[in-house]
């Protein structure tokens, strides 16, 4: 058998800076959530929890491989939010797509410690894939090696996403909402935030 397993794992502890509407409150809306995390070109939303997004084009050894990955974000009351893999392809290469199995689990939960808020999370990515033949020959040790590295910066990226863009959005959405609710009949009442 020419399968082969690659495997990372991202754990997150982020402190989050007040804000005058928490964070939980913005972790229960997945859309926003996965826009934050995932460059928005690249996703599209299937339903209320349902995402497919389009991964960045990967190298690995001799091909450049595109993952498609189907997505089920949702969170609980307290703004845990999950998130798991559906289903998968890759476009283009049908060798490897009829061979080919990505799962992914993550998990990120508001903390409060000492009076202050932490995004903590973790997820994991696990990947399994008949090589083509042209690999057959390459030793064992150096694919599974570039194939771990390579899901790490997969987590990496959304890792860095989180610390950044996440929290970014969140400050802008927070600094929005209680402006959205003085909205009278479809009217916003504050001069700042234009009619929706």
């Amino acid at each position: 058998m020419h399968n082969i397993r690659f495997v990372a794992s991202q754990s997150v502890s982020i402190p989050v800076p007040v804000q005058p509407v928490p964070i939980q409150h913005y972790l229960r809306q997945p859309q926003r959530l996965i826009r934050a995390l995932v460059d928005p070109t690249r996703t599209e939303q299937l339903g209320k929890e349902r995402f497919r997004l389009k991964m960045r084009p990967l190298e690995f050894m001799m091909l450049r491989i595109q993952p498609t990955v189907e997505l089920r974000v949702w969170a609980k009351p307290d703004g845990t939010v999950h998130l798991v893999s559906v289903g998968s392809e890759i476009r283009g290469i049908e060798y490897i797509d009829r061979r080919f199995c990505l799962d992914l689990l993550g998990k990120l939960s508001p903390v409060e410690e000492g009076g202050v808020t932490y995004l903590k999370g973790k997820a994991d990515l696990v990947v399994e894939v008949d090589l083509p033949p042209p690999l057959w020959m390459a030793p064992k040790s150096l694919l599974e090696t570039t194939g771990n590295g390579l899901l790490k910066s997969v987590l990496l990226t959304i890792k860095q996403r989180l610390m950044h863009q996440l929290l970014l959005d969140y400050r802008h959405w927070a600094s929005d909402a209680p402006e959205s609710e003085l909205a009278v009949g479809g009217q916003v009442l504050s001069p700042n935030t234009p009619p929706a």
